[in-house]
């Protein structure tokens, strides 16, 4: 099995796939690799009885359905791959049916509530300037985490108001930014050189000149929303969530949220149209109902 997986991940690496998407195929691969050989199974002769019982055990495990249904597309692309190298003859996932999932409205934040969270840091420290240009930018332009994290000092310009991000497949997108974000950026730039002690050309780095990790910025999320007393749940995409809604509340057509939050399938931007009507329904309620 161990060849077999390197001679994938090699086959992966050259289809361009982010880092995170490549190490989640290798997880799940392995994850399900070590399961069949406690079966005392061969991972090249299995039916699909063990992927229904691989699927049982992730769920003891409470697993969420969409991290059972990513290990199904991983093992899916996996023996699709087998098949196509003419190590097996039949991919025994194909017709394993993927349970649907139910698609949770995404949270967001007031506008009240972002205000609270972007003047939480403390602008008279160096960390303080870097959280507050971080956050800033994020909120400004809707990147996801490991967009903003990716960024380098090459993608971002100060006089013309923009950034240049790389998504998914380092697809670009031209992102505008608004004066406030820039106004941070420029001071967060002038204490940089502070902490880049290995001269490194990613944008934002940790106290140790180090790039920034996800789990480092989740911290800091978190911190600043204690700190300012927002009691809500969060994730490190609720300022992202919060951009794309708030925008709309205040008149953006979908299209262009799509193209702003580098969305491939409309779709998926649609999701934030309902909770905008669904907010202007309660604000509507709240100020015409007699007893609201």
């Amino acid at each position: 099995m161990d060849n077999i997986l390197l001679k994938y991940v090699e086959y992966l690496e050259n289809k361009n796939l982010s880092k995170n998407t490549l190490d989640a195929y290798v997880r799940d691969i392995t994850k399900f690799s070590d399961f069949i050989k406690g079966r005392k199974e061969k991972i090249t002769e299995i039916e699909v009885v063990s992927v229904m019982a691989y699927v049982q055990y992730l769920q003891k495990e409470g697993k969420a359905a969409s991290s059972i249904i990513r290990n199904i597309v991983s093992l899916r692309s996996f023996y699709k791959y087998l098949v196509s190298k003419g190590i097996i003859n039949e991919n025994p996932v194909i017709n394993y049916e993927i349970p649907k999932i139910k698609h949770n409205i995404p949270r967001i934040l007031t506008i009240e509530d972002v205000d609270k969270l972007l003047q939480a840091p403390d602008s008279t420290t160096e960390k303080g300037i870097r959280d507050k240009a971080m956050l800033e930018l994020m909120y400004a332009t809707g990147m996801k985490v490991t967009e903003l994290l990716n960024l380098t000092i090459y993608d971002i310009n100060v006089k013309f108001n923009y950034v240049k991000c790389r998504g998914a497949k380092n697809k670009e997108r031209i992102i505008p930014v608004g004066s406030v974000a820039v106004k941070y950026l420029n001071k967060y730039l002038k204490v940089r050189p502070d902490l880049n002690v290995y001269n490194l050309d990613f944008l934002f780095l940790n106290l140790k000149g180090a790039k920034m990790t996800r789990q480092g910025f989740w911290k800091i999320i978190k911190y600043y929303a204690k700190r300012s007393g927002i009691n809500k749940y969060m994730t490190s995409f609720t300022l992202r969530h919060s951009f794309a809604v708030h925008l709309l509340q205040n008149g953006a057509d979908i299209k262009s949220v799509q193209e702003l939050l580098g969305h491939k399938d409309l779709s998926a931007t649609q999701i934030y149209s309902t909770i905008s009507r669904k907010s202007k329904i309660a604000e509507v309620y709240k100020r015409t109902h007699p007893r609201a």
